[in-house]
């Protein structure tokens, strides 16, 4: 099954979810009571007077931090309730930063993105920064303010270099590979549920540190997923301790044709050449998988950014000789652009590539190798994470 397939079958599978809760009755999910008005931030970035900004203006969903005891029907029903979120199309919403306010409207799916030009310099110290949303309507009468603050990146002075990775597949183990298997994981499951690669954070944080693990580089993520999910993929970066950064996903209610690739590289390619312009000359490292069109897409950004991509790592999730030939091919020519690619079956192959060209500390690999045990069970450190166990139906990526 190709991955387009894949992502066709599980999309019409949330789809008939959701139609079959509404043929029983809203009321029976989410109760009969209007809900309150909610801004979501998510995670920005900015450099010097140029800062990112978005959000979601909705109707709150209700939705409270997982738990591992969290029963597979609970977890469907907060799976519902993402997918029939209920946007306030066109809202107003109020952006501070600083010394700086401004207003943007939401388009009819509640988003709103822009690019703010702030009137003085954010501070350095800290790689985070905060700022301040204000729903300015559409507000019921009576209806309390609606109010929420966000964060954005910032360079704190101190980076060598930054990351730009996928996430499914690549940080998250999906499952691709089995149909039942990722709906399991992805409708009947939470942030507490999902798994990591081995070793992913641990190697994450050492890139973060850098080669004297002192540094502050920061770490983007860029992935195809929903904005739907956010909230899983933000709780699940801080339950498994990969490093904190702007995460930056796509709208879900979309045709069927952009799942292709040519879709999603109109996603992800404009949001990597955002970020590595905002941050030149900063050189960057890109980290994706076999799975989608991870190679491709980074082809097309080292030919144009060759100078700055220091290396391009790629997980082989595929288990397709076909596949793993073709990107041995795009490595050449990722090569002759003045970089490269290293296709590697487990986190511990990039770390050791990332040491040897001196990108992370050599301490680092102790680390990986010590993680990746315990993320495979092999040390008792780490807890078994329920409802992920593989039950003969299929087969898991290889790491």
């Amino acid at each position: 099954m190709t991955d387009t397939d894949w992502r066709d079958r599980l999309r019409r599978f949330a789809i008939d979810v959701r139609d079959d809760a509404q043929r029983l009755g809203k009321w029976a999910l989410l109760g009969s009571e209007a809900r309150p008005y909610e801004l979501v931030a998510y995670r920005g970035y900015a450099k010097e007077t140029r800062a990112l900004v978005h959000g979601r203006a909705l109707e709150s969903k209700g939705i409270p931090l997982s738990n591992a005891s969290d029963s597979s029907l609970r977890n469907l029903i907060n799976t519902y309730k993402r997918i029939d979120a209920d946007p306030l199309a066109g809202a107003r919403v109020e952006i501070t930063i600083g010394q700086t306010t401004t207003e943007v409207v939401a388009d009819d799916e509640g988003f709103f993105r822009a690019w703010i030009d702030l009137d003085a310099p954010l501070p350095t110290v800290d790689p985070w920064y905060s700022f301040a949303l204000r729903l300015l309507g559409p507000l019921p009468p009576g209806h309390p303010e609606v109010s929420e603050s966000g964060r954005l990146r910032i360079p704190s002075n101190t980076e060598s270099f930054g990351v730009i990775s996928d996430l499914d597949d690549t940080v998250i183990q999906s499952r691709i590979s089995n149909f039942l298997m990722a709906v399991r994981t992805v409708m009947l499951g939470n942030a507490r549920t999902r798994l990591p690669f081995p070793g992913v954070a641990a190697f994450y944080q050492a890139l973060e540190r850098g080669h004297d693990g002192r540094r502050r580089n920061p770490i983007f993520y860029v992935s195809s997923s929903p904005w739907n999910i956010y909230d899983i993929i933000a709780e699940f970066l801080e339950v498994q301790r990969i490093p904190d950064g702007p995460i930056c996903l796509r709208d879900w209610d979309i045709g069927w044709s952009a799942l292709g690739s040519r879709h999603l590289k109109q996603h992800k390619e404009p949001l990597i050449r955002e970020i590595l312009d905002l941050y030149a000359p900063l050189p960057f490292i890109l980290i994706g998988d076999t799975s989608q069109h991870d190679p491709e897409i980074y082809r097309a950004i080292v030919a144009e950014y060759s100078s700055r991509i220091l290396a391009v790592y790629i997980r082989d999730v595929t288990a397709n000789p076909e596949r793993s030939a073709a990107i041995r091919a795009l490595a050449s020519e990722i090569e002759a652009a003045g970089s490269s690619l290293i296709l590697a079956d487990d986190t511990a192959a990039a770390a050791k590539h990332a040491i040897d060209h001196g990108w992370i500390a050599a301490e680092a690999m102790a680390s990986v190798s010590e993680e990746k045990r315990a993320d495979e069970g092999l040390t008792g450190t780490k807890a078994d994470v329920p409802g992920v166990t593989d039950t003969g139906s299929g087969s898991s990526p290889p790491d």
